[in-house]
């Protein structure tokens, strides 16, 4: 599994001309105190149903709190069959502290 830092994530998105799809895995509660612009909030627990509808991002970047729910959702989706899973290392807590400093953290 592919796991890129706040900052890593960050220099790729401004880079890449193709966006990878930004699948927060948390809480509605905590995607909506801070997340990243253009991200897509599937609960964990909602994974399962969102399979089909996964397959059609080509590269997914999975994001939580602190990256460890994301891991576990990363190695699932590798299980599934997906080849192309990125964590991101830290979660949104990272990012806010690293790359969005305006972001709230919790």
């Amino acid at each position: 599994m592919r796991e890129f830092t706040a900052s890593e994530l960050d220099a790729y998105l401004r880079e890449s001309e193709r966006k990878p799809l930004l699948l927060d895995v948390r809480e509605p509660w905590e995607f909506d105190k801070a997340h990243i612009e253009g991200s897509t909030l599937v609960p964990m627990r909602q994974i399962g149903d969102h399979i089909p509808a996964l397959h059609d991002a080509e590269e997914i970047v999975v994001i939580c709190h602190h990256g460890i729910r994301s891991r576990v959702v990363c190695r699932f989706l590798e299980s599934e069959g997906f080849s192309n899973v990125i964590n991101l290392a830290g979660g949104v807590d990272a990012w806010a502290r690293f790359v969005d400093r305006q972001m709230p953290t919790y």
